[in-house]
């Protein structure tokens, strides 16, 4: 075996070592910024709901991981489903790292789908994580009568949601359209909590949500069967074996393709993302320091508390699915418009 010089030794050495300091001052660059500093986490729609749900709870732990150790602070921008946030976040928020958005996980769809008022370009935020992919639902109150997706299809019922582009909109929309449902659609509820007081003071009488959420924030509905699920969309959910999935009542293979585009949030979750420009060393602090809440243990045993289920999606593979989302075929993305809008 040949015998390293000692030259070839020190020159190996030094490398290494400059290697690891600038690996250190890269690290060292992020703390010294994030110190003493605010993040904002916005959240596009109201209190109460499962998006705010997720993004305070993380909001909690996020910062003891950031190099830096920045004060964090989540607040509310509601306005057009979560729109007005995400322009805003896009537009005029600083492009430094120092803030954070929920984005609704519709928003890659509403983009290729080429909706008025997208003011963003999805593939340029930078993704960070979610706690876990959605199963989205709909449900119906008990006193419409309706309790299967063929019910459904019978009887018009109201069904309450937050704004044209939302997911609350578009779920009873495609199956309108697409499993010929009679859903009246009601919107300009600032967020899933506000309709969820609608149906019970009878204003309307459906509304989508995520099977999680249902979980969340009314076991006690499920309990009593104040709603029965009418079909599911995403990952199916091993605690819904009746329910039938939307690709089981919708037999047309172009149509599911359309409805694949409109569901493809489920695979984002409630997603984080921070704005564009931000310098890569900080998205990588942001998303590792993201990964690390969803392993530390007062953070699993708050989500287990409120029955919140873990399985991350990393920030990485997110910019994956909206680059997948937004590569979608123009003429199926054009006939989906006309669902969102």
């Amino acid at each position: 075996m040949a015998i390293l010089s000692a030259a070839f030794l020190r020159t190996g050495l030094a490398a290494a070592l400059l290697a690891a300091s600038g690996t250190l001052a890269h690290a060292d660059a992020v703390s010294d910024f994030y110190r003493g500093k605010t993040v904002n986490v916005l959240i596009g729609v109201a209190a109460g709901g499962e998006y705010d749900l997720h993004a305070r709870i993380v909001a909690r732990y996020i910062g003891k991981y950031i190099p830096g150790n920045p004060t964090i602070v989540p607040q509310n921008m509601t306005g057009a489903g979560g729109l007005r946030m995400a322009n805003y976040l896009y537009e005029v928020a600083a492009r430094d790292g120092t803030n954070i958005g929920m984005l609704a996980n519709t928003f890659p769809a509403m983009q290729a789908a080429g909706v008025k008022g997208v003011m963003f370009d999805a593939s340029k935020f930078h993704w960070i994580g979610s706690i876990c992919p959605t199963v989205e639902t709909m449900a119906t109150w008990k006193t419409t009568g309706v309790r299967t997706i063929e019910d459904a299809r019978q009887k018009e019922v109201i069904a309450g949601a937050t704004g044209r582009g939302a997911i609350t909109y578009m779920f009873p929309a495609m199956l309108n359209e697409f499993a010929g449902t009679k859903f009246k659609i009601v919107t300009g509820y600032p967020g899933g909590n506000d309709v969820n007081l609608a149906m019970e003071r009878g204003e309307v009488g459906a509304r989508n949500n995520t099977w999680s959420s249902w979980k969340v924030t009314k076991p006690a509905w499920l309990s009593n069967k104040d709603i029965a699920i009418l079909v599911q969309a995403g990952p199916k959910a091993s605690d819904l074996p009746g329910v039938p999935s939307i690709e089981d009542i919708i037999p047309d293979a172009d149509n599911r393709k359309i409805v694949e585009l409109l569901v493809s949030g489920t695979r984002l979750g409630r997603p984080l993302a921070t704005t564009p420009g931000v310098p890569e060393e900080r998205v990588k602090a942001l998303r590792d320091a993201f990964d690390a809440v969803m392993k530390d243990p007062d953070f699993l045993k708050e989500v287990a508390a409120s029955n919140i289920e873990v399985d991350p999606v990393r920030g990485a593979d997110m910019q994956t699915v909206v680059a997948r989302v937004l590569a979608t075929p123009k003429h199926l993305a054009e006939r989906a418009r006309d669902l969102i809008e």
